[in-house]
């Protein structure tokens, strides 16, 4: 992690919150510390290999949304159509896009030999909030009208979301509920945005740290909240709700050096505390960001193959349960019930 981070610093890229929106997307990020760093060993950083990928669009609220499709090589588990995740990349809804996050969809495509749906969204400050949970509640939906399409279950579809992402993952779940939506089988949530505030224990620890500290989600924030808007829309502050039952089963992965875990670890307690299956996993000595960095860090590998097999757990339960649940006038077989 510290020689990530030091490869970052190599590419001398100023400080995101010292910067304009479009200044700051192109500053070096840790994906490129990372390739830095391999490069350094003597090695080519080349991607994590998968089955297929396909780059498409799908009509957002405000227009054409970009979506890339990761199909992993392995042969689906019953030789039929695979589950799918929908997963959400980060960046405080301001900076970063699909080929930031490549990696992660990448690993997570074959850790849980799912395909996986990384959408873009609209970002800040061109497009205040809620613009960016707009689109990826509508990636959502279209995931699930769509995944026959390229070879998904549609009766089998997870959410994953990094960071700002994270918090998106979490608001589908809870608008899947409130809309009487397909409910995600699963809800991962990479250090998400849970709330508002910055004077949590995590933050106080962290203000300084990298790659993302205080000044940067003051930055992110005054970005993409209206001036109206102090972050205490429930959609922000999720560790504000009270209305967290039934919500699907969840995994939230934290890492130590992060100003968000002190909120990451509150709502995973929250979801808990209503009755919603909860993994709360916190890794030790790495910072936020690290999940995507596989092929450098052990962690993020440990990390990634725990979402893999939290995933293929969901989609294994879900699939049993869509096996032995009788079709509208089917009788269940006496010898599947209290299976």
């Amino acid at each position: 992690m510290q020689a990530v981070l030091d490869q970052l610093g190599k590419l001398g890229g100023k400080p995101i919150d010292t910067l304009e929106p479009a200044e700051a997307r192109k500053q070096p990020s840790p994906t490129d510390a990372v390739k830095a760093l391999i490069t350094s060993q003597g090695k080519t950083p080349t991607p994590e290999a998968v089955g297929k990928v396909e780059n498409r669009t799908f009509p957002g609220p405000g227009g054409a949304v970009p979506v890339r499709i990761y199909t992993p090589a392995a042969a689906a588990d019953a030789g039929g159509a695979r589950p799918v995740v929908l997963y959400i990349h980060g960046g405080g809804w301001v900076i970063a896009d699909l080929d930031t996050y490549d990696a992660s969809p990448r690993a997570i495509a074959n850790a849980a030999n799912a395909i996986v749906v990384s959408t873009h969204y609209r970002q800040a400050p061109e497009h205040k909030f809620p613009a960016a949970h707009d689109d990826t509640l509508a990636a959502y939906k279209w995931v699930l009208a769509n995944a026959a399409s390229f070879g998904g279950d549609p009766k089998r579809v997870a959410v994953v979301g990094e960071s700002a992402g994270g918090n998106m993952a979490a608001n589908i779940a809870l608008a899947a509920r409130d809309q009487k939506l397909q409910a995600p089988v699963h809800q991962v949530l990479v250090y998400p945005v849970a709330s508002a505030s910055m004077d949590t224990l995590s933050y106080t620890e962290n203000a300084k740290a990298k790659p993302l500290n205080k000044p940067m989600m003051q930055w992110f924030a005054k970005h993409y909240l209206p001036a109206s808007e102090s972050g205490t829309d429930p959609r922000i502050s999720l560790v504000q709700r009270t209305d967290l039952k039934g919500l699907a089963p969840a995994t939230v992965v934290l890492a130590q050096i992060d100003p968000l875990r002190s909120e990451g670890e509150r709502y995973g307690e929250a979801l808990r505390a209503a009755g919603v299956p909860v993994t709360i996993k916190s890794y030790d000595g790495v910072a936020h960001e690290f999940f995507g960095m596989g092929a450098v860090v052990d962690k993020a590998k440990q990390a990634q193959q725990l979402v893999g097999q939290q995933l293929k757990s969901a989609f294994q339960s879900s699939a049993t349960s869509q096996a032995t649940t009788p079709a509208k006038g089917e009788t269940t077989p006496a010898a599947l019930i209290g299976t």
